[in-house]
């Protein structure tokens, strides 16, 4: 069966609480669920704000190879003819050759909200439909709030939509607009229903009960071919049906098809978070970075034998990559897994891999934590061989914190470190510590090392591992560094933080000139 596919991320996504997309975001996302290979995309309400106007001005200078862009809006207002209804008029000012509206199919929600009659709820349908076929516009009608009705009166529920598709709707779509329903109702009620309606049958659902991704399968199960979402499920309240994990679920599982390109499905996941300035969750099905992961050393055992032995797919397929994680959970085969994809040669029954299982754990035990922290797990396994040299060895350090020429305090470091048998011994002022030890380090081995003026610590986040202990808690830190090609994350521990610190900084360095090193070859 072939599914049509609707992402209303640049509408009902964008009502998520914490949510902002700027028109430029918004035709950004719109290019990258086009070469997805979405069918419609919702771009908007333009008749509640000029963003979403100027969305629709400005959408043709996409060119898109595939999708097609619908506005969105509600049907005309209680009392007012619809050639007359402002929405109405925005939705056709729009340009759109696909409009989205939506109407009531609960008899409760047409009593308590639009505070009318059932029979001027169906004409408002009706003659909504109607307008804007004769308008030359290809009609979606979204029931809201159906399975609520259908449950409190079916009868009514199914006259709503006879009102939307004998005024020609081209597509009719139910709605769980409260998230409440469970997947047996669904499949149930999809199924009463496609029988009367001569139209294609959709689903959008909400999450509020978490059931939107098995609502909108089991829609489709029972004969639904339209299905509607958002990319990582974003939307009100707790979001809407996730495409990210709805899309593999249809084409992989139930084996329909549709336009979609699963191996940009994680690609565009990453993208559409971080223009929308959120963190993607990396527990997230398909798309995140922890869907493939894995941390206990059986499973990783068997995984070194057979792919498929703790992965229910090839992850490949959707843009995504298995990654085997290394804790004091670990087993020697995480350590050969580990070492096979940094192509370093390590038989699993080695002395080497118990000699660095053997250090990640005891370094666990101070507070190290190494599942996100991949450079420093890259050099433990270099290290643990014979013929490995750091580049550079601290010999010693001293951090001093002073108050500055009326500026506040400042921070000055000395450093003593041996580069290529070499002893320099060095010093720097820095906004903190942490900085003046970044500077002073920098300033020692930079010109032996001068592609490391291209790497900056990125991020720096210090956790307390047993607060009670007060001032003298144990802290773990980790540092985030780029070299504007890639970023790699680096750990320490001390009940020191400024050791700490340096544990995490000097890995961040000596990482970087590892890769460096590696590239040059």
């Amino acid at each position: 069966m072939k599914i049509t596919l609707l992402d209303t991320t640049l509408r009902d996504g964008a009502q998520r609480e914490g949510i902002s997309f700027s028109v430029e975001d918004k035709l950004r996302i719109a290019t990258a669920l086009d070469r997805l290979g979405i069918d419609y995309i919702e771009g908007g309400w333009p008749g509640s704000n000029p963003k979403d106007m100027e969305f629709f001005d400005r959408v043709s200078e996409l060119h898109l190879r595939h999708a097609t862009i619908t506005a969105f809006g509600s049907t005309r207002r209680v009392g007012v003819a619809v050639d007359e209804d402002a929405n109405i008029r925005s939705l056709l000012a729009a340009g759109t050759q696909s409009v989205t509206v939506f109407g009531k199919s609960s008899d409760a929600q047409v009593k308590h909200v639009l505070e009318t009659t059932r029979e001027e709820n169906l004409r408002m349908i009706s003659e909504t439909v109607s307008y804007l076929k004769d308008a030359g516009r290809e009609v979606i009608y979204d029931a809201e709030h159906f399975f609520d009705g259908y449950r409190d009166d079916p009868a009514y529920a199914i006259d709503t939509l006879y009102a939307a598709t004998d005024a020609g709707a081209d597509a009719i779509v139910l709605c769980d607009t409260n998230g409440g329903a469970l997947p047996e109702a669904v499949a149930a009620v999809v199924a009463a229903v496609i029988s009367k309606i001569d139209a294609p049958l959709g689903i959008h659902a909400h999450n509020d009960s978490e059931m939107a991704v098995a609502n909108t399968i089991a829609a489709v199960s029972a004969g639904a071919t339209h299905v509607q979402g958002t990319i990582n499920g974003y939307g009100e309240r707790c979001g809407n049906a996730n495409l990210c994990s709805v899309i593999p679920a249809l084409v992989l599982k139930l084996d329909h098809g549709c336009n979609a390109d699963l191996s940009l499905l994680t690609e565009t996941a990453r993208y559409v978070s971080a223009l929308a300035n959120l963190p993607l969750d990396p527990h997230l099905p398909y798309v995140g970075s922890s869907a493939f992961a894995h941390k206990g050393g059986m499973h990783v055992n068997a995984l070194l034998k057979w792919e498929g032995s703790y992965q229910h797919m090839d992850p490949s397929i959707v843009g995504n990559r298995s990654r085997v994680l290394i804790s004091e959970l670990s087993g020697r085969s995480n350590i050969t897994y580990k070492a096979r994809e940094l192509g370093i040669p390590l038989d699993g029954g080695s002395a080497q891999a118990e000699r660095v299982l053997e250090r990640v754990k005891e370094l666990e035990r101070e507070g190290f934590q190494f599942e996100g922290a991949d450079g420093s797990v890259e050099l433990l396994v270099r290290r643990s061989r014979d013929d490995y040299r750091p580049p550079f060895t601290l010999l010693g350090f001293h951090v001093l914190v002073k108050e500055g020429n009326g500026s506040g305090m400042v921070s000055e470091a000395t450093v003593k470190v041996e580069v290529n048998d070499q002893v320099i011994h060095t010093a720097s002022e820095g906004n903190g510590p942490v900085d003046a030890l970044n500077a002073a380090v920098r300033k020692a081995i930079l010109p032996l090392y001068p592609h490391l003026a291209d790497v900056r610590l990125t991020d720096y986040k210090v956790r307390i591992l047993d607060a009670q202990a007060g001032t003298a808690a144990r802290t773990r830190v980790l540092i985030t560094s780029s070299d504007r090609k890639r970023s790699w994350s680096t750990v320490g521990s001390s009940a020191n933080i400024i050791e700490a610190s340096w544990y995490a900084l000097s890995d961040a360095l000596e990482y970087a000139i590892l890769i460096m090193e590696k590239e040059a070859v």
